[in-house]
């Protein structure tokens, strides 16, 4: 018997490619090659006619433009980083690391639809229906009038999806799923990206098919497995295709858990929310700063509270830093923070505020497993590195954000005042920013008990802390 002869395709873009290369010809990606089965050329139907209707040509000035309806999911967390809930025909992706609790909580959102007088189905993949009745009951959703349905088969889920007519839908998931117009095993880069078109056109079609009384069309949640680095499996093209993709990041071995939006075309991007799991599931968390906050007595050397955007959400977290004396060749790490910037940020302190650490090693960590993508972290981590140098607390109540540039200048940081009226909110008392965010009007109840010390440079930042000290 000959042996099937295979194809590789790229997980980035999807171009085929007839024997393994470290580099996929197409794009130019490494390591991206994947073993697959050629799908059939013999001529088929075309697959997605009956799911999408052609309109014709209209001029955008002519076209309605009316605000997309949402559904609130009952959990307050979920809504935020949604944009404020489920949008009508929205189609979401949601991915993380095995067990970090994506089925828990889309179980529970669901369980909240239905009792609010939604219409859910939620198609589980790697479930029979008793285990998810099992897991329902463990979260405490007892009698839960959820619709259930265990199948990976794509022609009958959609079969299902017609018939019911869902307000809300979850596949769980969709590397589970597969076409029975394609050969190849499900969760492929083929069958993975067939699934999630078919899935999409049918979540834009469902409320305008002739006959369709309820005129609402069907949200769908698509739960996606993340591969070893953290990145969604599949082709890089599934997140293109839906609307909204979201992120579960935390440590498995902790009670908090983030929910981050990567992307959102009815929200703001890099939103997130915070959860806790607990024995019901996961409960969202209302004020998260005191979740990234360490419960010091007394201030200790080495840390800064800084106040980080996190899409429309200021928040406070401590960075933390421990300079140790190092060999011949120092050790740079950060957790939780740009490790390039960190190497940056030391050639500034020691060119502009004359603090060496050549000879030492810089451990940099933000607390609470929270990553900080933002420039505007750059001076907190300057002075955590400086207190831990000289053993020296930054004093009670001081909180410092701004970005640094390499000639020295410490740089404004986007939506300053809200991140000095939250920090005045939590009681703290002592700022250092930059000086193009200082408030024009200073004498606000929202600054009251707030003394914000404006700077222009690092060495400024240095005199200033060092005078407080």
């Amino acid at each position: 018997m000959a042996k099937e002869k295979t194809v590789y395709v790229c997980s980035e873009c999807g171009g085929v490619s007839p024997k393994w290369q470290g580099k996929c010809p197409s794009c130019n990606a490494w390591n991206t090659l994947i073993e697959s089965v050629p799908e059939s050329t013999a001529p088929t139907k075309n697959r997605f006619a009956s799911l999408a209707k052609t309109s014709g040509v209209a001029v955008l000035g002519d076209i309605d433009a009316v605000d997309m309806a949402r559904t609130p999911t009952g959990h307050d967390e979920l809504d935020r980083v949604l944009g404020g809930g489920m949008v009508e025909g929205g189609v979401v992706l949601i991915g993380g690391d095995p067990g970090i609790g994506k089925s828990t909580l889309l179980l529970q959102a669901l369980d909240s639809l239905q009792r609010s007088g939604q219409r859910t189905l939620y198609v589980t993949g790697e479930e029979s229906g008793a285990q998810v009745a099992l897991r329902a009951r463990r979260l405490g959703l007892d009698n839960s009038q959820v619709s259930v349905l265990a199948e990976i088969g794509l022609e009958k889920i959609l079969a299902t999806l017609e018939a019911t007519r869902p307000d809300v839908a979850v596949i769980d998931s969709i590397q589970t799923v597969y076409s029975e117009q394609l050969t190849s095993a499900p969760g492929s880069v083929a069958q993975v990206r067939e699934c999630a078109a078919h899935l999409t056109r049918y979540a834009k079609a469902s409320g305008q098919s002739d006959g369709d009384t309820r005129g609402r069309a069907t949200s769908i949640v698509l739960v996606g497995h993340v591969t070893k680095e953290g990145a969604l499996a599949g082709p890089r093209v599934l997140e293109h295709m839906v609307d909204t993709v979201l992120y579960f990041e935390g440590d498995t071995h902790s009670s908090f858990r983030l929910v981050r939006a990567i992307k959102n075309r009815f929200g703001a991007v890099n939103e997130i929310g915070v959860f806790a799991m607990t024995e019901k599931g996961l409960k969202g968390v209302s004020n998260p700063s005191a979740i990234f906050l360490s419960q010091h007595a007394e201030p200790v050397p080495g840390s800064c509270v800084m106040v980080t955007l996190e899409g429309t959400r200021p928040m406070l977290v401590e960075i933390q830093a421990l300079v140790d004396s190092g060999g011949p060749s120092p050790r740079r790490l950060s957790v939780g923070l740009d490790k390039d910037r960190l190497a940056m940020l030391l050639a500034v302190l020691h060119r502009h505020a004359g603090v060496a650490c050549m000879d030492q090693d810089v451990f940099v960590n933000a607390v609470g497993g929270v990553r900080i993508s933002e420039p505007a972290a750059d001076l907190a981590v300057l002075l955590s590195i400086t207190s831990s140098l000289r053993g020296k607390p930054l004093p009670k109540g001081f909180f410092a954000f701004g970005e640094v540039g390499l000639a020295g200048e410490v740089r404004p940081a986007p939506r300053g005042q809200e991140r000095l009226k939250e920090a005045a909110k939590l009681g703290f008392s002592v700022a250092v920013v930059p000086k193009a965010n200082l408030p024009k009007n200073l004498k606000s109840k929202d600054f009251e008990g707030l003394t914000i010390h404006a700077v222009e440079r690092v060495e400024e930042a240095m005199t200033v802390v060092r005078d407080l000290a």
